[in-house]
C-alpha cells in the first residue's frame, strides 16, 4: 500500500526513510510555552518536555492517537505548581519526534522499546505513570518491564488488550484478514464503530487529524491547527495512520504483563475513565480488565467528558492526579464541576 502520492513539497528527510518536522511548524502555538528537549534513541531524535523541579519524583504523561505532548498543555502547569517534575515525550511518528515514512517501520514493540529507553536514559525513579489511549497500551508495557522505577499508575480511556492460548496466536492474523476483507472505510463510516476507525486510518492516504480531534476532543480552530502542526503533508502521518492497526499485535506480550506484573501490583493504581468516551464506552472490557485484574485499585468516573479528558477537563484531571499522589481522598467529578460520591459509581 502506498502511503501517499508524490508531493511537490520537499520533505525534511534526515536519514533514509526518516522525516523531521521543521521547527517553524511549531512557532506561535498558543498555550504551549514549554522548552523542547531531545534525546537520540536508536538513531531517532525523540522529543520530550521536562518541566518542574528536577529533584521531584517525576510524572510521566504519555499521549495516544493522533496527538502529541500538546495534549497535556492544560495539565502541566497544575502538576508543576504542585511541586512535581513532569516528563512528556512525543512518541516516534508524533509531535516533534522523528517520523518514519513507511508504516512498515512502526511496531507496537518498537514504541515500547523507545519509551523504555527514554525512562532508562533519564534515570526516572519513583515515577507516576499517567497513560491515555495508546499511551496506556505502550506505557503500561514500559511499567511492566521496569516496575521498580514506578510508584503509581493512572489510566484513563485506555486498555491493555490481551488473551491466552490459541487466541493469542491467531488473534492478530485474523484481525488483519478481517481488515483486508472489509477494505477501506470512508470518513462517515469511520464514525460508526471502532473497526471502521481502524479501516479508515489504515487505508487512508492522509488521515484527518484535525477532524478526529474536532470529533473526539471538541477543539477549536487554533487547537486543530496545533494538532496538525507536526505533519507538513501526508508523508509525515504514517505513525498516526498505522497506530490503530497495531492495537492487537501484542496479545501474548500484554498477557504476560498482566500475569507477571499487574495482577501482583501492590502500589496505588487509579482508574479514571470518562463516561462519554465513545471508544471505551463501546468497549467496556477495557475498564473492566483494570477493575478485575488490578488488586485493590481506586476507581473514579469523569462524567460528561468524552475521549480526550485532557482537552475537556485538563486542569481538573490534573488536580485529581495531584490528590492521588498526595494520598488525599480522590473523587470523581463531572464536566460541570460537580464532585461525585465514589460509592455511586459502582
Amino acid at each position: 500500500m502506498a502511503l501517499c502520492s508524490p508531493m511537490s513539497i520537499e520533505a525534511d528527510e534526515v536519514s533514509p526513510g526518516v522525516l523531521r518536522t521543521p521547527d517553524d511548524r511549531f512557532e506561535n502555538i498558543e498555550d504551549y510555552p514549554f522548552q523542547p528537549n531531545y534525546i537520540d534513541i536508536q538513531g531517532l531524535r525523540v522529543h520530550y518536555l521536562d518541566e518542574g523541579p528536577r529533584d521531584a519524583a517525576p510524572i510521566l504523561l504519555l499521549h495516544g492517537e493522533p496527538t502529541w505532548s500538546y495534549l497535556f498543555r492544560k495539565m502541566i502547569p497544575v502538576l508543576t505548581d504542585a511541586g512535581h517534575r513532569v516528563i512528556v515525550p512525543d512518541m516516534v511518528g508524533f509531535g516533534k519526534s522523528d517520523k518514519f515514512v513507511s508504516i512498515d517501520d512502526y511496531s507496537y514493540q518498537h514504541h515500547v522499546d523507545v519509551m523504555s529507553e527514554l525512562v532508562r536514559r533519564l534515570d526516572l525513579k519513583e515515577t507516576i505513570f499517567v497513560g491515555h489511549d495508546w499511551g496506556g497500551l505502550i506505557g503500561l508495557r514500559v511499567v511492566a518491564e521496569m516496575p521498580d522505577r514506578f510508584a503509581r499508575v493512572v489510566v484513563s480511556n485506555t486498555g491493555l488488550i490481551s488473551t491466552t492460548g490459541i487466541r493469542a496466536w491467531i488473534g492478530y492474523p485474523l484481525f488483519k484478514l478481517m481488515i483486508w476483507w472489509k477494505g477501506p472505510a470512508s470518513w462517515e463510516e469511520m464514525r460508526q464503530d471502532f473497526t471502521n476507525w481502524i479501516r479508515y486510518s489504515y487505508y487512508t492516504e492522509d488521515i484527518n487529524v484535525e477532524g478526529i480531534m474536532s470529533l473526539l476532543g471538541g477543539v477549536n480552530e487554533e487547537e486543530k491547527a496545533a494538532y496538525e502542526a507536526p505533519y507538513p503533508d501526508s508523508r509525515y502521518k504514517a505513525g498516526a495512520q498505522i497506530f490503530p492497526y497495531l492495537i492487537p499485535s501484542q496479545l501474548r506480550e500484554n498477557e504476560r504483563a498482566w500475569e507477571e506484573v499487574f495482577e501482583k501490583w501492590d502500589k496505588p493504581f487509579l482508574i479514571a475513565f470518562s463516561d462519554e468516551d465513545p471508544v471505551s464506552s463501546n468497549n467496556p472490557i477495557l475498564e473492566q480488565s483494570f477493575r478485575e485484574r488490578i488488586p485493590n485499585p481506586t476507581r473514579v468516573v469523569i462524567k460528561g467528558a468524552g475521549h480526550f479528558v485532557q482537552e475537556e477537563v485538563g486542569p481538573e484531571y490534573a488536580k485529581l492526579i495531584n490528590d492521588f499522589i498526595a494520598d488525599r481522598p480522590v473523587r470523581g467529578f463531572s464536566k460541570k464541576g460537580d464532585i461525585l460520591d465514589n460509592k455511586s459509581i459502582f
